[in-house]
This record gives structure tokens, sequence and C-alpha cells, in this order.
């Protein structure tokens, strides 16, 4: 078992247990610290969607500061059953957590978010199938997270960037859509 430490709001300094599974690398305490200094540390009235959920970390970090809700979205059971005792134990009561595969999610969805966090498996060449989905689920106004290993080509025509940086070998960043590329809207 590993463990996150949630970094701010109302579960700041709160320690989970958090699976260790195949792909499963929890965003860095000092990422999600960034993100969340750039998002603003209260996100009173937003609705956040965890895509590719995994330990939950930043869809936690989004409950602990006060999102309107925040939907979970992990396709592995056994991960999705340690975040679903990792709710429970905060006594969350505004997230919903659907197992699920994101871009099935992304798909179907009708419903749009403010702030959508985006960290698939490193090595699994999601993104462009991300990106082609994310007028689904995103308007122009919302702030999209994304967490990435290696130089994602053609993103500028799709993304603009709001804020990036590194850690490492990671890159990260905020963006918002720009063009509307397959939209139920």
């Amino acid at each position: 078992m590993g463990k996150i430490k949630i970094i701010g709001g109302t579960h700041r300094s709160r320690v989970l247990e958090v699976l260790d599974s195949d792909g499963l690398r929890p965003t860095l305490g000092r990422v999600r610290e960034t993100v969340f200094n750039w998002l603003g540390q209260d996100l009173t009235g937003k609705r956040c969607v965890d895509l590719f959920a995994g330990s939950g970390a930043l869809g936690l970090e989004a409950v602990s500061r006060n999102a309107k809700s925040v939907v979970f979205v992990e396709k592995n059971r056994l991960v999705a059953q340690q975040l679903t005792k990792n709710l429970s134990i905060l006594k969350v009561t505004n997230a919903q957590l659907l197992i699920d595969d994101a871009l099935s999610f992304m798909h179907t969805s009708s419903d749009t978010y403010d702030v959508i966090f985006i960290d698939p498996p490193y090595g699994a060449d999601l993104f462009v199938r991300v990106v082609a989905l994310l007028a689904n689920i995103a308007t122009s106004d919302s702030l999209i997270y994304l967490e990435y290993d290696a130089y994602l080509d053609g993103l500028d025509q799709y993304l603009r960037i709001v804020k990036q940086a590194k850690a490492g070998n990671v890159t990260y960043g905020l963006y918002q859509l720009i063009i509307m590329t397959d939209s139920k809207r």
C-alpha cells in the first residue's frame, strides 16, 4: 500500500492509502500544490471530473477545496474500491465514483465540467483520443489539467495553454479548448 497526503482545503494533511497497482502513480504533492495555486484554493460552485482517477489525488484535492461536485472515473475495480474507501473515510457527499473507461465516459456523457483532470497511464497513447472527445465534456471556459511524460505534438491546434510547468520528466498544465472538435452541443 502506498499513501497520499491531501495538500490543502478542509481535508488538509489527511493521509490516505492507495493501492500499489501497475501504472498507478499519484500526482506528486508539489505538482498538486502548484495546480491548485493556479486554480485557486476555493473551487466552490465548480463541477469537476477526474478521468483516469487512479488514486483520486486530484479529485480529492478538488473535494477538499469545496468543489460543487467531483466525478471520479476509474476502470480498475480494485483501485476504485480503495478510492471508495477513501471517500468514505473523508465522509464525502459531493462525489460520484464511476467504474468505467474514461473514453467511454467522455463519449456518452451529457454533462460538461468546469475543471477536467486528465492523467492517463503513461505510454498508453491516449491523448489524441482524449483530446478528440474533450468537446463532449468541456466548454470554452473549462480548465483542463493534463499531465504527461512526453512531448505531445499537435495539442496546440485544440488547446490553449493557460499555465504549464515541468517536474522532472513530467509536463503538466492547465489548458482551455480552442475549437469544439466533435461537439454534441
